[in-house]
């Protein structure tokens, strides 16, 4: 019985996760007036960036602890620059996307000190943040 219990609620953990994940990507989620944390992780000499680790361990950690008021994720992987010989300038760039700028402070603030102390682990880059509102 107890056996049955636990997958029961491993199965509803599972279901959960990735209903929230799949509600997580659905752009047409994105209205006008919410706001757009954007992570860039500027391209140069030396840096390092572990993508796979920044898609599956650090965005699912950023789910898990901005909660409810993370309402949208995600991920541009640098491909490119403007001209074929220019490097890119990004090597990659996270969207977070929240209904108000409080509900971004207000789930950021606690956890800060959580998600920055993970950056370490994907990248050497000190990412440039910028917040800004959806316009159209």
């Amino acid at each position: 019985m107890k056996i049955k219990i636990i997958l029961v609620t491993l199965a509803s953990i599972a279901l959960l996760t990735s209903c929230q994940q799949t509600t997580l990507n659905d752009t047409s989620k994105i209205k006008k007036g919410m706001v757009k944390v954007t992570i860039l992780y500027p391209n140069g000499d030396g840096k390092t960036f572990d993508m796979d680790y920044y898609a599956n361990k650090h965005m699912p950690m950023l789910v898990n602890v901005l909660g409810d008021s993370l309402k949208l994720i995600k991920i541009d992987k640098g491909i490119a620059g403007r001209a074929p010989d220019e490097p890119i300038p990004y090597l990659a760039i996270g969207y977070l996307y929240f209904d108000t700028l409080s509900a971004y402070q207000n789930a950021f603030a606690p956890n800060a000190e959580k998600i920055v102390g993970d950056i370490p682990n994907y990248t050497n880059i000190q990412p440039v943040v910028q917040i800004s509102e959806v316009f159209e």
